[in-house]
């Protein structure tokens, strides 16, 4: 096979359109709606089969596309690529300063483009689609290649979701599309969201509102600070909100909570968090107390996820990541997130979600366990991970396969039978949800080259 050079398909302007799917804001509060009848357009140019499944989420319109050689046959295995089409929110545009500080402008410099989604996932999801140009006229006599781009992977994987309960594809394989450095990722940990309701008691309340309206200013404001990070990786983060936790542990009971905040998403790690609190003897059941009773209880959970180990990820053991924390009228409202290790027995996972659960029930407050998605893990023996590794040593490239700390639709797809693997142009770790996002140029050309070797071994 010769080898690829993405710019030259057909006289296609790969990096044009690199740069159009970046100019396309597919943000959670946006959509991907008019990305995806972007790549339908180019996908109808290369004379694909163009199937849109139109969604609604959070009340946005949102689009899946299913992109194949030919129509769907009842009975026909498949080969799925797939990459999720949304990205994480942008954040501050001044500190995306390779880009003129937006985001959404592409910037190529020392063959590198720069850009939100350029690294997670969207340019991955082009060189699936040039890569299976290159058969649109060759008999498949095996499995047939499909192209799935979802929306909503950053928001619960509802498109892959939606995908799957119509039934709108049949594979025996999947190509999951994530920034991988060009590694076969083989393994990844589960996710879910974890949300805690701590009851202010009613003498609390009243006494908060008292203070709203009140001339003296009789409070007092603490501010800590950390380092942001996903809650897949803590290790590389400074959690202002456990800074804040262990400020609470310290105080006497008889201090009312006025007012506390932390973070952004329940999926990252804050980097800022305040306390405002005041001193009232007169209240029977603070807040205060129940939070920090839920605390202890929460590093106790985390004390058993230390136990079991897997050497594989990093790090090795299961997590659990106070996100966002946020003080309403009658409640403090405390979000975050769980990764739970492949070797995890279901069970024991159950156990430790049971005990926040039982410990929230002691102290009145409501527990809420939302968006669970299982870990999961391929053997490093099966067809396609030995394909896929050879496919790559005759591209230059030979290393072992790796784990992944956080989820994406590989969790999902492996749960109705199909072997997966996750794989993709672009660094990981201080790269994606960071606004110095980029991908190497040679990654998207090496990447391109190596889903049309997986489509020839696989599916020829």
């Amino acid at each position: 096979m010769s080898e690829l050079q993405v710019s030259s398909v057909e006289g296609f302007d790969f990096i044009g359109a690199c740069r159009k799917l970046i100019a396309i804001d597919s943000s959670p509060q946006i959509s991907t709606v008019e990305l995806v009848d972007y790549l339908a357009l180019i996908a109808y140019q290369f004379g694909f089969d163009v199937e849109i499944q139109q969604a609604m989420q959070n009340g946005i319109a949102q689009s899946n596309i299913i992109v194949r050689l030919q129509p769907f046959q009842a009975g026909q295995n498949e080969f799925l690529l797939q990459a999720h089409l949304d990205t994480v929110d942008p954040g501050n545009f001044a500190l995306w300063k390779k880009n003129n500080f937006n985001p959404f402008d592409a910037v190529i410099e020392d063959g590198r483009i720069y850009g939100l989604g350029s690294a997670e996932v969207k340019l991955d999801f082009l060189c699936k689609l040039v890569a299976m140009a290159q058969f649109k006229d060759k008999k498949l006599n095996t499995l047939q290649p499909v192209l799935v781009g979802t929306f909503g992977e950053e928001t619960g994987m509802q498109g892959a979701l939606k995908l799957i309960r119509k039934n709108k594809i049949n594979a025996k394989y999947a190509l999951i599309g994530d920034a991988s450095d060009l590694k076969i990722i083989n393994a990844a940990k589960g996710y879910a969201t974890v949300q805690m309701r701590i009851p202010f008691a009613s003498d609390e309340v009243e006494y908060k509102r008292d203070i709203s309206v009140s001339e003296s200013m009789s409070t007092q404001s603490k501010v800590f600070s950390g380092k942001s990070a996903h809650s897949s990786t803590p290790h590389l983060g400074e959690s202002a909100a456990v800074k804040l936790f262990e400020y609470l542990a310290k105080m006497p009971d008889n201090v009312v909570i006025v007012d506390m905040d932390a973070g952004t998403r329940v999926n990252m790690i804050p980097n800022q968090a305040m306390v405002e609190l005041d001193i009232a003897t007169s209240i029977k059941d603070p807040a205060i107390r129940k939070i920090n009773f839920l605390y202890a209880a929460m590093n106790e959970v985390q004390t058993e996820m230390k136990s079991v180990v897997d050497k594989a990820f990093t790090p090795e053991h299961s997590t659990i990541s106070i996100g966002i924390i946020r003080t309403l009228e009658d409640h403090i409202l405390i979000g975050g997130s769980c990764r739970i290790l492949p070797n995890v027995k279901q069970e024991v996972y159950e156990k430790w979600m049971k005990m926040i659960s039982t410990a929230c029930e002691k102290v009145g407050a409501e527990f809420h366990l939302q968006d669970y998605k299982r870990p999961f893990r391929t053997d490093e023996k099966s067809v396609l991970i030995k394909g896929a590794l050879a496919e790559l040593e005759k591209l230059g490239q030979t290393s072992p396969c790796t784990s992944l700390a956080s989820t994406n639709e590989a969790s999902l797809f492996s749960r109705i039978g199909i072997e997966c693997i996750c794989v993709g142009p672009g660094k990981r770790e201080d790269n994606v949800h960071t606004p110095n996002e980029h991908v190497e140029i040679k990654h998207l050309e090496l990447m391109t080259s190596f889903y049309q070797r997986m489509i020839e071994r696989f599916c020829l």
